[in-house]
């Protein structure tokens, strides 16, 4: 079966409202219902007492293993960093929309630990990697040949709106509050501004990182291959 593929739902199995971070819960379908499929990406367990994660239509009754599988195949070539040497809040936001837009990996720095409710479980699905220093960072992305893209509103900056990013890129984020800091921005090979137009200095490091990953969407992502919902 094509690993796209749906079959009709049943009435029963129609999606709840939601799901948001304030419903959680109220989404997912029963048990199924009728003969079992033979497919070894469903899980038993799922099938008997029905799925209730956040996952879309097309992953209904598939194990996790299936669905990090499948994402693995339609990975785009851009990865996604962020500086967590003060215990960034937004990290969970960053890997959440970093497995919405299927981003190779995420990438922290600094310290190993982070907030993960932001992240709605979808850490499961994503792939994490750790790394101590920008440096240790620096060298990831040579030996990977990815070009690193800071992201942040400093002098010199290009605007992200019209900037041409590299397809396979590394977008780099810093700290709330401070931003990239200046080794981070150093390893890059341009720095990107998000144009704003009020009163505040600068935007939550989340929504920044959720813009520039959908600015690398708009440049070279197959739109067809996206879920319709």
């Amino acid at each position: 079966m094509d690993s796209r593929s749906q079959r009709e739902p049943k009435p029963h199995e129609h999606p709840e409202k939601g799901p948001t971070e304030w419903q959680e819960g109220r989404h997912g379908v029963g048990p199924w219902e009728g003969e079992w499929p033979a497919d070894a990406r469903y899980d038993e367990e799922l099938l008997r007492n029905g799925d209730r994660r956040n996952v879309v239509d097309e992953y209904r009754y598939w194990s996790l293993e299936a669905i990090k599988a499948d994402l693995d195949t339609r990975r785009h070539p851009f990865h996604v960093a962020i500086e967590n040497f003060e215990n960034d809040m937004n990290i969970g936001t960053v890997v959440r929309t970093a497995n919405a837009f299927v981003a190779q990996a995420v990438h922290i720095v600094g310290r190993r630990r982070w907030n993960r409710r932001g992240a709605m479980v979808t850490d499961r699905y994503q792939h994490i990697v750790h790394h101590e220093s920008v440096a240790d960072l620096a060298e990831y992305a040579k030996e990977n040949d990815l070009a690193i893209v800071a992201v942040d509103n400093t002098p010199g900056s290009v605007p992200l709106e019209t900037a041409e990013l590299p397809e396979r890129c590394l977008l780099l984020f810093g700290q709330e509050g401070p931003g990239v800091t200046e080794q981070a921005q150093d390893a890059a090979v341009m720095t990107c501004s998000i144009a704003q137009f009020g009163s505040t200095r600068s935007i939550n490091a989340g929504v920044a990182a959720g813009i520039a990953m959908h600015a690398w969407i708009r440049q070279h992502a197959d739109l067809g291959g996206a879920w319709k919902s």
